[in-house]
């Protein structure tokens, strides 16, 4: 969780901003309206919509790139350490 002063978490009710955000897309987008005829059903409309967020979603404050196309353009550019 996080420390006060912390402004993605001193919100009173909710400690993680981006999290809580992640969630509400989520079920906004693929929950809400929806009726599943099995658990495993849901749990597979849950999975492809991560795998949507995560991999080709494109966000203006990444470049327009994906979190995960991100994710890899940062690790790239880090420096290499010996072992």
């Amino acid at each position: 969780m996080s420390r006060k002063g912390n402004c993605w978490a001193d919100l009173g009710f909710c400690h993680n901003a981006p999290t809580e955000s992640f969630w509400g897309r989520l079920k906004t987008a693929s929950l809400y309206g929806r009726t599943f005829a099995t658990r495993k059903e849901a749990m597979d409309a849950v999975l492809d919509w991560m795998v949507f967020y995560n991999h080709r979603r494109l966000h203006s404050t990444l470049g327009y790139g994906s979190p995960m196309q991100y994710e890899n353009r940062w690790h790239a550019a880090q420096p290499k350490k010996a072992a």
